[in-house]
């Protein structure tokens, strides 16, 4: 017998709109140009209104209509629906009409330009093709040659052997830069030293070459005294042969402008400026458009609601208008609402971290988590971890990662609390001052701490160490 039961349940749900506000809050600058500018494309009721007057108030409460029947005065209203993302920090016009946009052609291109030439038929050509485009940004190709023959096979109907892959891949290895299509880091490197040695006769090359091939795994843990009694030579010899490998490049296809050329331009979300002891923050919004509601979009929204007489095809388009606007509102919103939840952010974040903005000293930072911001402007934990997620703040002193301002604490021997970034900059200079040949223990290095008043345990120093990316001594061990 089937019993029937009543539960009720409290569920926690994201609207639409908040799940849109939380995308956007996350992105970056850059990225989030980009997105406005997709937006703009994709709904025809959103459109640039950077030449119109924008009013600073609140966003009124979106109204979702249940009938047919739409205020338009909620959409047509001038200090309603427009949102300025332009910020005062670039006064200059000409500055935020242009950004200089630099073309570079990928590695894969200039691989394909040279072995154009060198190929005897379209079928070599293919299984060309098929390798460049195998490769990885760092000009390995880590798929293997049989997996790429069946690749061929199911994707393009084309027939081939691991030999012929091998042979267009032989070809491949002699194109600039050396060392491009390996498979590993060994053989990257013996490529290139195979590359020098065609130019030159010279004993290190040879020496490098058979430390490579033979004992690449000594090498690669610095275990030197086993190179030395493997090959009878001496510390010197071995010395010129490193030093020598030191040169070659792990990474071909980013090598300059042989290579995959990539360039990184950090655009910072952030501005913050001292004068006199008080701070002019602001949003960095370079080149980004106004948003409004369009009144021609309205106003044939409006059109079809005064028609007496409507089809079927009228009420369907006045449902595509309605969407378009509900979608246009609660992106302007949105927008809205990320620029406020960042500025309360990086206010407070400069509020409780005021003596490093006002010195650059890293000395100065105070012990902060996302928490402290979080309990202190009154939002989610994760609302700020997004806010801090790959933005940057440019200030007096430099351009900061903001997440960088979030450091743990680490009481002192007089009892002090101080961030865990004044310890890092120890152990940092402390490593770089090191003797080579005799690198610093982490227990060395504990005792080092110790004496400057910082009696943390060494597995602490070991995780501090590893965060800076600097490897235990012995793989720092030079000759």
């Amino acid at each position: 017998m089937i019993k029937q039961q009543l539960n009720q349940k409290l569920l926690q749900k994201l609207s639409p709109q908040q799940i849109q506000f939380i995308k956007l809050l996350q992105l970056n600058t850059l990225s989030f140009e980009e997105r406005v500018d997709e937006e703009l494309l994709e709904n025809p009721a959103l459109e640039n209104g950077k030449d119109d007057d924008f009013d600073q108030d609140e966003p009124e409460e979106i109204i979702h209509e249940t009938n047919d029947e739409l205020d338009l005065s909620d959409y047509m209203s001038d200090d309603d629906g427009g949102v300025q993302l332009s910020g005062d920090y670039y006064p200059s016009e000409e500055e935020k009409e242009f950004m200089p946009v630099v073309y570079f052609s990928s590695f894969r291109e200039r691989l394909m330009e040279q072995i154009s030439g060198l190929l005897s038929s379209p079928s070599d050509q293919l299984l060309a093709d098929q390798i460049i485009g195998t490769l990885d940004d760092d000009g390995y190709l880590r798929r293997p040659l049989s997996s790429m023959k069946n690749d061929l096979l199911f994707t393009q109907n084309i027939q081939t052997t691991v030999d012929d892959l091998a042979r267009i891949l032989k070809i491949i290895h002699g194109l600039d830069p050396a060392g491009i299509g390996a498979r590993d880091l060994k053989e990257c490197i013996l490529l290139q030293i195979e590359r020098r040695q065609k130019s030159g006769n010279n004993p290190v090359y040879k020496l490098a070459f058979k430390i490579i091939d033979e004992m690449m795994d000594d090498f690669s843990k610095k275990h030197y005294s086993r190179i030395i009694k493997k090959f009878d030579i001496s510390e010197a010899y071995l010395k010129e042969a490193l030093d020598f490998i030191a040169k070659l490049n792990p990474k071909p296809a980013q090598s300059g402008s042989e290579g995959h050329v990539s360039k990184d331009y950090i655009i910072p979300d952030f501005i913050v400026k001292e004068s006199y002891g008080k701070f002019d923050i602001s949003l960095n919004s370079k080149n980004a458009p106004d948003l409004k509601i369009s009144k021609t979009f309205s106003e044939t929204l409006k059109s079809y609601e005064v028609s007496k007489e409507r089809s079927s095809q009228q009420k369907d388009a006045v449902q595509y208008i309605k969407q378009k606007l509900d979608g246009a509102k609660w992106f302007i919103d949105s927008v809205k609402q990320r620029q406020n939840t960042l500025l309360l952010t990086i206010n407070k974040i400069v509020d409780m971290q005021r003596e490093f903005f006002l010195s650059g000293d890293e000395a100065d930072l105070k012990p902060m988590i996302l928490k402290d911001i979080a309990d202190a402007i009154q939002m989610d934990i994760s609302t700020i971890s997004r806010v801090a997620s790959s933005k940057y703040v440019e200030t007096d002193f430099g351009i900061f990662l903001l997440k960088d301002f979030f450091t743990e604490g680490i009481t002192t021997g007089s009892g002090l609390e101080v961030s865990n970034r004044e310890v890092k900059k120890i152990l940092k200079e402390a490593i770089d001052a090191e003797s080579k040949s005799k690198p610093l223990t982490d227990e060395e290095l504990k005792l080092i701490l110790h004496d400057k008043g910082y009696p943390i345990a060494r597995r602490t120093v070991a995780k501090y160490r590893e965060q800076l990316n600097m490897p235990v001594a012995r793989l720092r061990k030079e000759l």
